[in-house]
């Protein structure tokens, strides 16, 4: 009885963990931190995207006498989904513009992450538009394999 009880606990625990979804997707990158995102911005640009911004953690934390690992962050868009988004659910607008994180690990592993555009449908309760943040997810995880591989 212990026996299975353990099971369906282990059980249960993996199905829950595989549910739990944090709106992530990171993959893996072939090249360091600011090669990926300058491939990344490359990319970006070459499909009409505009880059706002980037910021790069690691020169951050060294400006006011810290350390960290190589990690940056790009912020980019088109501003075709504020239209259809914003008039309705105007707090949508703190997941966009589109956001890129690109980071070293532990042991030296580069990795890029970047939200769901279903996320970001989650997180604000957005009914109706799931062809919309369908395109959103699959034209940003487009990029970011472009910049990653």
């Amino acid at each position: 009885m212990k026996r299975l009880i353990f099971a369906m606990a282990l059980w249960l625990g993996l199905a829950a963990s595989a549910v739990a979804d944090d709106g992530l997707v990171t993959i893996p990158s072939k090249y360091p931190v600011a090669e990926t995102l300058d491939r990344l911005d490359a990319a970006a640009k070459a499909e009409k995207f505009q880059v706002f911004a980037r910021v790069d953690f690691q020169a951050l934390a060294a400006s006011n006498g810290g350390k960290v690992r190589p990690n940056q962050l790009l912020i980019f868009g088109r501003g075709g989904v504020l239209p259809p988004l914003l008039p309705a659910t105007p707090r949508v607008a703190i997941d966009l513009p589109l956001k890129a994180l690109a980071w070293e690990d532990e042991a030296g592993k580069v990795w890029l992450a970047v939200n769901t555009g279903e996320y970001v449908r989650d997180r604000h309760g957005i009914a109706g538009k799931d062809d919309l943040f369908k395109r959103l997810t699959d034209a940003t995880l487009a990029l970011a394999r472009k910049a990653a591989e």
